[in-house]
């Protein structure tokens, strides 16, 4: 059973938060196993099990970025050991912003390691706009422009994925100097 089924919920990428922590401490209650205490060993781990699902679910439903992630995996679009193809245009931007990472190691310059975050947080930005405006859309859309969406959503997701990293980068250099 998938977090939003247990829910109750529509699949969405923006569910309503207060309805999700109304079903949090709803099923919290219903299946708290010190209330089930005096049954069958099977009952309580079974309540156990559902308590923790609860949880998880609480936990990713409330959460943009793990749901984000959640519905990719439960749409089988993100697979482990994947290798996505990123838009050429995307790589070439960021050779850049690695070349000018691997130049800010040999050379350090407080300037330009800020003109390179600015950089960063203007492709982050723009990248979080069309994830964003995606999203709000996703749920008036018909099945077929639905999956369309989840594919561009997917590719954001990991041209996410690799502007974390390269923050990582510059966070270990900052750290460094």
């Amino acid at each position: 059973m998938d977090y939003f089924e247990f829910y109750g919920l529509p699949l969405s990428f923006n569910p309503d938060l207060k309805l999700v922590k109304q079903k949090f401490y709803e099923l919290s209650k219903k299946y708290h196993p010190d209330f089930y205490i005096n049954e069958l060993i099977e009952k309580q781990d079974e309540v156990l099990e559902l308590s923790t699902l609860n949880n998880k679910a609480y936990q990713v439903l409330s959460d943009a970025q793990k749901r984000l992630h959640y519905i990719l995996v439960l749409k089988g679009l993100l697979v482990e050991g994947e290798n996505h193809l990123l838009p050429q245009s995307f790589l070439m931007e960021m050779m850049d912003v690695n070349e000018a990472l691997m130049e800010l190691q040999f050379e350090p310059d407080a300037e330009k390691l800020n003109a390179l975050k600015r950089d960063i947080d203007e492709v982050e930005e723009g990248l979080t706009q069309e994830l964003n405006a995606l999203t709000a859309e996703f749920d008036g859309k018909d099945a077929v422009e639905q999956e369309q969406a989840l594919l561009v959503i997917k590719d954001l997701y990991y041209r996410n994925k690799y502007l974390l990293r390269i923050r990582e980068s510059l966070a270990k250099m900052e750290a460094g100097s």
